[in-house]
């Protein structure tokens, strides 16, 4: 009989289902989680909420198989040395985002009202009335940023407001924005045009600060900023001084730290609460069932679809995976990453056919930051199903002989010129980009920072690029110019030692006469 132990507040419906399952189960909010893990060091089997789960906790347990988080973010488990361990992370995604859907109205009403205020005021024996003027929802503009399973609720749930919807996010396409009755548009145009922003985009390294000065200067005085979705977002030094010349309006429901203490949004935020998205009885219920129902079918069946820490197979070198996603990364660059691919083709070439499913996690991850790279090939199929986006992966021909290859190309639309379409490859275990479009042979190893500008073959250009990098204190370390002679262009690729930021590339652009100029930097 294997143990599952359940350190948290969690519908006992999930320990009734285990039960009838043949499990055993040990369920205990109060104490210490320390104290549980050391008494219970014989679990199988571990579902937790917010609870960190750290590498001494995963040691602790040596006979532990599963690591379940009821809901969807699962930040505070250790899913990389869970991994080295061979354990495997399950998530429950979808079964809180009706709760944080309602809760982000439920803060834009509470402000927007003076609820808060107004109750406790009131209780006081005072009588505020004139000093707590309102403002309706009816007839405003909200931007939402982030269009995952919480973001469509919450555009769904407020569409008897009668708003006006604007979205962000580069996943999604714009057939699928239609039905959802929201227009796409860019991020500055959501903060300098919306009354409401509501932010539902995960933190990382890409994400993290990332609404910041230049977008609180665009917003109109007295816009509402919810947060509910990670606090490493905001930089809330920008929002603090945002926040006096613009008198913005901040509802906050996370932390860097969910416990008990000082909040360092407390003189900045007009409405906080404790983290509440998911603290509802159904939202509750609706994990605990999940966790229950995906534990027993991953021992019972081995199913393992809701795993965010999978393992390769045997036989793939991970740097494969690495080149997938580097190639849908540039072939995005080349298209424009602020615009979204209706369609996605892929091409795996000579042993790398087999394993065409390990490789579309990656090659969703490059696309949008919403998805983690650990999902499996099911969870990337139904990302880019539910933002409109096809995915083909095509019959090959070894007789080409490509090798080891692969070919990531992407389109806007069924015109040519809508397509992208790039191969790589492995050389001495190193990646290579070998082809953009019709610029073959370009031999790039993708390391670092890489400038790509496409122009029309003419004497100079390269001189006139690199003199303008030179002009800004950046140093070229490679340069290759390989040219499409049917269309008389040539696709300069500039290795640098730092990033090429917007302005610099629109002046090249311009002092080129390039149709395509973007900076892809490679992580490493």
């Amino acid at each position: 009989m294997k143990k599952v132990l359940i350190p948290t507040k969690l519908d006992t419906f999930a320990a009734k289902l285990l039960r009838q399952n043949g499990f055993e189960v040990v369920q205990d909010a109060d104490r210490e989680l320390n104290v549980l893990v050391a008494e219970n060091s014989d679990a199988a089997v571990l579902i937790v909420r917010s609870e960190k789960i750290t590498a001494d906790i995963i040691d602790a347990l040596p006979k532990l198989k599963l690591v379940v988080r009821a809901g969807a973010g699962y930040n505070t488990i250790d899913t990389k040395y869970a991994r080295r361990k061979n354990i495997d992370v399950m998530n429950t995604p979808g079964a809180n985002s009706n709760a944080v859907a309602e809760e982000v109205i439920a803060m834009i009403l509470g402000a927007s009202r003076h609820l808060v205020r107004g109750d406790i005021t009131t209780r006081n024996g005072e009588w505020q009335k004139k000093n707590l003027m309102g403002r309706e929802l009816t007839g405003k503009t909200i931007g939402i940023l982030g269009l995952g399973n919480i973001g469509q609720l919450v555009s769904k749930r407020l569409q008897g407001f009668e708003m006006k919807f604007l979205g962000y996010d580069p996943m999604i396409s714009a057939s699928m924005a239609e039905q959802l009755d929201i227009e796409l548009c860019s991020m500055e145009e959501i903060f300098s045009q919306s009354d409401f922003i509501s932010l539902h985009i995960p933190e990382n390294d890409e994400t993290r600060g990332i609404i910041n000065c230049k977008y609180f200067d665009m917003m109109k005085d007295g816009a509402m900023l919810v947060n509910c979705a990670r606090a490493g977002v905001i930089n809330e030094d920008d929002l603090r001084a945002a926040k006096q010349d613009k008198k913005i309006i901040f509802c906050n429901d996370v932390y860097a730290k969910d416990a008990a203490g000082d909040k360092s949004v407390a003189d900045i935020a007009d409405l906080m609460l404790p983290h509440l998205g998911a603290s509802t009885v159904e939202a509750n219920f609706n994990a605990a069932k999940r966790a229950a129902e995906q534990s027993i079918c991953y021992f019972d069946q081995g199913i393992t679809d809701c795993v965010v820490n999978k393992d390769i197979p045997d036989g793939l070198d991970a740097n494969y995976q690495r080149l997938a996603n580097l190639l849908t990364g540039i072939a995005h660059g080349y298209l424009g990453q602020q615009k979204q691919p209706v369609r996605i083709e892929s091409s795996f070439y000579g042993n790398l056919n087999q394993y065409a499913k390990w490789m579309l996690s990656p090659i969703t991850a490059a696309l949008s930051p919403d998805f983690d790279p650990y999902l499996d090939a099911g969870d990337a199929e139904s990302f880019l199903s539910e933002r409109g986006i096809e995915y083909k992966n095509r019959e090959i021909s070894n007789d080409k002989n490509y090798g080891d290859s692969i070919t990531i190309d992407l389109f806007m639309g069924d015109e040519v010129i809508n397509k992208v379409s790039v191969r790589g490859t492995l050389t001495e275990g190193n990646l290579m980009v070998s082809r953009i479009n019709n610029f073959d042979r370009l031999y790039l190893a993708p390391s670092g920072h890489n400038l790509f500008v496409e122009y029309s073959d003419e004497p100079g250009i390269i001189g006139k690029i690199a003199g303008i990098l030179g002009e800004n204190d950046i140093n070229i370390i490679d340069i290759r110019a390989p040219q499409d002679l049917k269309i008389n262009r040539s696709l300069a690729s500039v290795k640098t030692d730092v990033p090429v930021d917007e302005d610099l590339l629109a002046k090249i652009k311009i002092s080129v006469g390039a149709n395509i100029a973007f900076c892809y930097s490679c992580k490493s």
